[in-house]
């Protein structure tokens, strides 16, 4: 086996990304006589586990038995569905704004109104200006044709 496979391996092994397959490969390579010096420690790591596995215990185990007594499991089961039943309905009967919030809300309200108040004003009292402007313009284009007749006269005159 390439000694750089079983450096990778081995890394790959103490990161838990082993396969069966790979660990089987890592377990007869450390299980050779013929092993890279700087991988000499990990020989009798391999060798403990090789020996753990084959161990078995005496000791009897013994399971509890269920007594089949279910009563228990639905008083939880009916406890814990009172206790979402309760946290909801209060969740829900609570009211969703504070008195502050109430308060906030009316003073952005009149806000609002009184903008739309200065707005409305503003636009009534920009609407005479918008008519001065249009005669003044309308002004200014009639001395320019009384301008051009004026300088066409003189010249005529001449």
């Amino acid at each position: 086996m390439e000694l750089a496979n079983i450096e990778s391996l081995l890394e790959d092994y103490f990161e838990g990304n082993t396969t069966l397959e790979q660990e089987t490969i890592l377990r007869t390579y450390f299980a050779n006589e013929e092993v890279a010096d700087h991988l000499a420690p990990y020989k009798n790591l391999f060798a403990g586990l090789s020996v753990a596995k084959q161990e078995v215990s005496q000791r009897a185990l013994k399971l509890p038995e269920t007594t089949g007594n279910t009563r228990g499991m639905w008083y939880s089961i009916a406890a814990s569905a009172a206790i979402v039943i309760v946290v909801a309905g209060f969740m829900f009967s609570s009211p969703g704004i504070s008195q502050g919030e109430k308060d906030a809300l009316m003073a952005l309200n009149k806000t609002k109104e009184t903008m739309l108040l200065f707005s409305d004003n503003l636009n009534k009292g920009t609407e005479p200006m918008f008519l001065l402007s249009e005669n003044f313009t309308k002004g200014t284009d009639a001395l320019l044709a009384i301008n051009e007749i004026t300088l066409t006269a003189e010249k005529l005159l001449k």
